[in-house]
């Protein structure tokens, strides 16, 4: 009975997060220049030439390519050097509490404040202009708040088992490796988000990839938005696009992360 009464529920909140991706799709499929008949959503007309157009005019397809390769090397080297700094953080003998501050200081510095100064030191280095000079924050772990999601994933990890490898005397690195699966859910978070947040910027490429061909899709997203009202089928297509590679990614690691990591079939 209690599975039953939270059935509406669920489907209640499934169609709420659906609802703008019916919309958007159902919207991409209109014709340009034609506005629609009321509060119709399903268009008299399919014209799917505006996913083409889209591409075409946005340059989508190659710059597809540019964020599957910022994604591919940005994600896993978030997710290895986060995990790293949280291991470090939580078996840190002395200074712990220290180490704990500076990270929740450097959470605290907007964002903002770094553009600037990254922008400078990157065109001095000559390494502006290349498609994954947008990864280079993962070298960092992108954003302390990573860090500070595996520090408290590992520090639900007994404490006696880390003592015992230390009483072992296992390395620093074989003692990460034996107790990185018991954070795998902290490991899916943070590459869900890293892997949303690489996929959606816009202001670093914007500011490092003066090169139409080395830049994301993100940035061909935005361009296709600037279009006039009559034209926005094209970029709702464009949207489509750009929202379907991640989209599927969630879907699969999520149907991965329930069978592997909570033993859900």
């Amino acid at each position: 009975m209690a599975g039953r009464s939270r059935l509406p529920a669920a489907l209640a909140l499934t169609g709420l997060f659906l609802a703008p991706l019916v919309v958007m799709v159902l919207g991409s499929l209109r014709t340009p220049g034609r506005p629609p008949d009321g509060f119709a959503l399903v268009p008299d007309q399919v014209r799917t030439a505006n996913y083409t157009t889209a591409v075409r005019m946005g340059d989508l397809g190659g710059q597809l390519g540019n964020s599957l390769l910022i994604i591919a090397v940005a994600v896993p080297v978030t997710v290895l050097v986060a995990s790293w700094a949280g291991f470090a953080l939580m078996t840190a003998r002395r200074g712990r509490r220290p180490l704990m501050v500076v990270t929740l200081v450097a959470l605290m510095v907007p964002p903002v404040a770094l553009w600037v100064p990254r922008v400078v030191l990157l065109e001095r280095l000559g390494l502006t202009d290349r498609t994954l000079v947008v990864a280079l924050p993962a070298i960092a772990a992108t954003t302390p708040f990573y860090v500070l999601v595996f520090a408290f994933a590992y520090s639900r990890i007994p404490r006696g088992q880390i003592e015992a490898a230390e009483l072992e005397g296992l390395s620093a690195w074989r003692a990460w490796s034996l107790t990185f699966p018991q954070a795998r859910p902290a490991a899916f978070a943070v590459a869900m988000l890293a892997f949303a947040s690489y996929w959606s910027t816009v202001m670093d490429p914007l500011l490092l990839l003066p090169s139409p061909e080395r830049r994301p899709v993100s940035l061909g997203l935005w361009s296709l938005s600037s279009l006039d009202p009559p034209m926005y089928p094209v970029f709702l297509a464009g949207a489509v696009l750009a929202t379907l590679p991640p989209t599927l990614v969630f879907l699969l690691a999520q149907r991965a992360f329930l069978s592997r990591t909570l033993g859900v079939r």
